[in-house]
């Protein structure tokens, strides 16, 4: 679905009444939560109409700056920063949700406020300059997706007057493109010659995406390995396939006994994650497979629409305890109607990695199909051969006794 935001807006001031602090941005929070039924949905947060700023306190030479707001039914968030004489930076950011409110989480099995803190990315700013920030921003921990966009903010305000000189984050920098000096080569002249307009060429295909190699550490250990190339198919309108860049992309996620949850940022554009269990777990040959994908669109330009597509009724990727899961060949994951997760080269193992190496592997049946045509065709051509040299055998053996009869 396709979801809209309020901005939030807040200035505190001091004692003096001249402002101290201020900011305008945009938030969401994804939250994936555990039900009753000990199945695992995801539940969208969105900052209504209505907020408070209850706690924001200005900040001094010894003092953070604090910016804190409370929405929703028991919901919170707030940042503080810190500064220096020349520069101010974010410190930590702390969310609150409260699993109480059924709108939002319905049939939660923990309930009541449940908190995580996060270091903010926010780099040194200089002091009077206005930190702002249109692009999409993503901070992932805890089964929580925090996103952030059109973010103005400046604490530490001197003199009650916000700053006029804007530092922008690294985002909305644009690249320049690259000085070409005029040549011989490249100098165009006037000519009053009519040139025919360029022929219309068909756009080229989409190639098949880059294989990445992922993994999730638990300490010091490997949990969680995943080699694969990812291309999604976007089809509101028509098909639009996008390729997810593994040099781009950055990893999260949970390792467990009996859910293991691995997440991918693709340049904080787009946010994919599979999420595996063990299935039949008192069993004595435990396996695992994929339940569920869930894929977050980001708008790249200002972050204004989100597009949230899941899928957790998935049976995929079917394996033993143990062992890893590999398919050379494509493979189609449907996460709804209009998207779908193209898989290329997948060598993944959620479970029970040992010493940073994959398992052995089960593969698929595409896969298994390519191995035994193999040997088939091998053969096939084999027995052929050897239908040809039996043929000329006889061939040859009668020849030979019809000349022997004429002599």
């Amino acid at each position: 679905g396709f979801f809209q935001s309020y901005a939030v807006e807040v200035e505190v001031k001091d004692a003096s009444n001249a402002t101290c602090l201020y900011a305008k941005w945009m938030m969401r929070f994804l939250i994936k939560y555990e039900t009753n039924s000990s199945d695992y949905k995801n539940a969208t947060l969105d900052l209504l109409s209505h907020v408070t700023h209850n706690g924001s306190v200005c900040g001094s030479e010894t003092q953070a700056a604090l910016l804190a707001v409370q929405f929703g039914e028991g919901h919170s968030w707030s940042v503080n920063f810190t500064k220096n004489n020349e520069t101010y930076q974010g410190d930590f950011m702390t969310f609150t949700y409260n699993t109480n409110d059924t709108a939002v989480f319905p049939d939660a099995k923990r309930k009541g406020p449940i908190t995580i803190v996060v270091k903010d990315t926010m780099g040194p700013v200089q002091l009077n300059n206005v930190f702002v920030c249109h692009s999409t921003e993503s901070l992932e921990a805890e089964n929580v997706t925090q996103i952030f966009w059109n973010v103005t903010v400046q604490p530490f305000v001197q003199n009650g007057t916000i700053g006029k000189k804007e530092s922008r984050c690294r985002a909305d920098t644009p690249t320049p493109a690259p000085t070409v000096l005029p040549t011989a080569a490249n100098v165009t002249t006037a000519s009053t010659t009519t040139l025919s307009p360029a022929p219309t060429t068909a756009p080229k295909p989409v190639e098949n995406p880059d294989t990445g190699n992922y993994f999730l550490k638990n300490g010091n250990k490997t949990c969680f390995l995943a080699t694969v190339g990812l291309q999604l198919n976007i089809s509101q309108d028509k098909p639009h396939l996008m390729n997810i860049n593994p040099k781009t992309t950055t990893v999260d996620g949970t390792c467990g006994n009996t859910t293991a949850t691995l997440k991918l940022n693709d340049g904080n554009s787009t946010l994919i994650a599979f999420t595996f269990v063990v299935k039949n777990a008192s069993a004595g040959a435990q396996k695992y497979h994929l339940k569920e994908v869930n894929v977050t669109l980001l708008n790249s330009l200002n972050g204004s629409v989100i597009s949230n597509a899941d899928n957790n009724n998935l049976s995929k990727w079917d394996a033993f305890l143990g062992t890893s899961y590999m398919c050379r060949k494509e493979q189609t994951l449907e996460v709804n109607e209009v998207l779908q997760v193209h898989t290329f080269n997948l060598w993944i193992q959620p479970f029970l990695v040992k010493e940073n190496k994959f398992s052995a592997a089960e593969e698929c049946f595409a896969d298994s199909d390519l191995n035994f045509l193999i040997p088939i065709a091998v053969g096939m051509a084999l027995g052929f051969l050897i239908i040809l040299v039996f043929i000329s055998y006889v061939i040859g053996r009668r020849k030979s006794r019809t000349g022997y009869q004429s002599v």
